[in-house]
């Protein structure tokens, strides 16, 4: 059990008999699983064409031929059955185990397919569910991190960070949106990342006022805010982490500004501890931008996990119904966004545990002039 690899496989194991035993007991109930993200979760091995059918008893990993030596070597957990006609093998597994219910992730699959694997089912007498059971299995999986999740999260957190001090050389009047774009995803993936968490944002000036705006060709002038919202992919888990820098000089409503989201941030992150709402640090973050006046201008929600997914359960909104445990991962990211001048957002990412939030975060949050 000290073999990190034995410890590693035994993970995958577990994962799925807790999924499995989750599954009516009559051993009448399956679950059809063909999202990349979940079936890299349950068996290790990434790969956009598998799928996973699931009883009580038993996991099948159905394949293709191009497929199949690849997963027969990576995956231990399952049997892996390559076949030639797929909906013909999953209606004869179907058969051979008696089902007469299979659940599917109604958050991952189109109409269409869902629609095809009812007509192959209803042939033998299975009823394909439309309920999101199975979404809320998976969530209640992954929502909590492992050691190992959390020490991969953290590399591509360091590595986002690495790349973006050295990126910070580079910024400075004249700088093009775009070009710093390029630059941040070039030194990720040379610092060992496999890709970045999403499309980066580089923005700077009046651009900064749209939360999620794309950068173009506009070059950077003094008195500019800059915002970076970054993420590094690493070994499939993702970092998430956003900073707002001056170039040249501030006014001091852009500094009036910054200190609100500054405070605002660095409350709610102090808010976070296992049985608090994610609901109430929301609440703490935009009843600071309130106060001040700005509630109209923080438009998005407080934070969302991340992992697999750069944006999943939980959600830190005002909508959530999640009370915080050990073990998951969220980020804090409250911003002020006045249109047709600039905003604010500052975001850490870290681990709720029993002393609080673990910020995986270590680059400063104090205004940097450059």
């Amino acid at each position: 059990m000290n073999n990190p690899d034995v410890s590693e496989k035994l993970r995958y194991f577990v994962r799925l008999k807790k999924l499995a035993s989750k599954l009516d007991v009559s051993g009448r109930q399956a679950a059809l699983i063909t999202s990349e993200t979940n079936i890299f979760y349950l068996t290790d091995f990434a790969n956009s064409e598998g799928t996973l059918f699931i009883t009580r008893d038993k996991t099948y990993f159905l394949v293709d031929f191009r497929y199949g030596e690849a997963v027969k070597k990576s995956v231990a957990n399952c049997e892996v059955v390559v076949y030639n006609k797929f909906y013909e093998t999953l209606k004869e597994l179907a058969e051979r185990h008696g089902i007469k219910e299979i659940l599917t992730e109604t958050e991952n699959i189109t109409v269409k397919r869902f629609e095809s694997f009812k007509t192959i089912f209803s042939e033998c007498g299975c009823e394909l569910s439309k309920s999101d059971m199975l979404d809320k299995m998976l969530v209640n999986l992954r929502i909590i991190k492992s050691r190992e999740e959390i020490k991969k999260i953290r590399q591509a957190q360091k590595i986002a960070e690495e790349a973006y001090t050295e990126l910070l050389n580079y910024v400075k009047v004249g700088a093009i949106e775009r070009d710093l774009a390029f630059e941040l995803e070039f030194l990720m993936r040379k610092k060992g990342a496999s890709g970045v968490s999403f499309d980066l944002i580089t923005i700077a000036g009046k651009n900064t006022s749209k939360p999620h705006g794309v950068p173009g060709d506009y070059a950077i002038q003094s008195g500019d805010f800059v915002t970076f919202d970054i993420g590094a992919l690493y070994e499939g888990y993702h970092s998430d982490m956003t900073r707002t820098v001056a170039v040249g000089e501030v006014s001091d409503f852009q500094r009036e500004i910054y200190n609100i989201v500054y405070t605002a941030q660095n409350v709610a992150a102090a808010a976070v501890k296992p049985g608090v709402k994610a609901s109430y640090i929301d609440k703490v973050a935009r009843d600071i931008i309130t106060e001040h006046g700005y509630g109209e201008c923080f438009g998005h929600s407080t934070g969302h996990g991340v992992g697999l997914d750069i944006h999943e359960n939980p959600f830190v909104s005002s909508r959530s119904d999640v009370i915080l445990s050990e073990g998951m991962v969220i980020t804090v990211e409250p911003g002020i966004y006045i249109p047709e001048k600039f905003g604010v957002r500052i975001e850490d990412m870290g681990e709720v545990t029993s002393k609080g939030y673990d910020n995986f975060a270590s680059l400063p949050k104090e205004l940097i002039i450059l």
